[in-house]
């Protein structure tokens, strides 16, 4: 029995988010660290911990994204309205959301 991630482009999302959540957590605890070193010397280096907490969130936002990604893949949907930003399955032509036209209507001319 295999424990690999699926192939393909859930398989990627799937390992990038693994790696991304490892990541994440290897440099909160990081941060900690480096407050806590720069509280028991009370010499706060704030541009030291802006720098990392900075890239703490561009992390978290990336992983938030691939979350995102993964939940589409996972209820089918087709895209998302670009008013609401909702999930639609194929063929929606309304957002059930927001109402908002997903496909525009050719006119016929009659």
């Amino acid at each position: 029995m295999s424990t690999s991630a699926p192939e393909g482009p859930t398989g990627d999302l799937l390992t990038r988010r693994q790696v991304l959540a490892r990541e994440l957590a290897e440099r909160q605890w990081d941060l900690g660290g480096m407050t806590y070193e720069m509280a028991i010397r009370d010499h706060f280096r704030l541009d030291v911990l802006v720098m990392h907490a900075a890239r703490l969130q561009q992390i978290d936002a990336e992983l938030a994204e691939i979350e995102r990604q993964l939940r589409l893949g996972d209820a089918a949907a087709a895209g998302e309205c670009g008013t609401c930003g909702a999930p639609f399955s194929r063929g929606a032509v309304y957002c059930w959301s927001c109402g908002s036209q997903l496909i525009p209507v050719e006119d016929t001319g009659t």
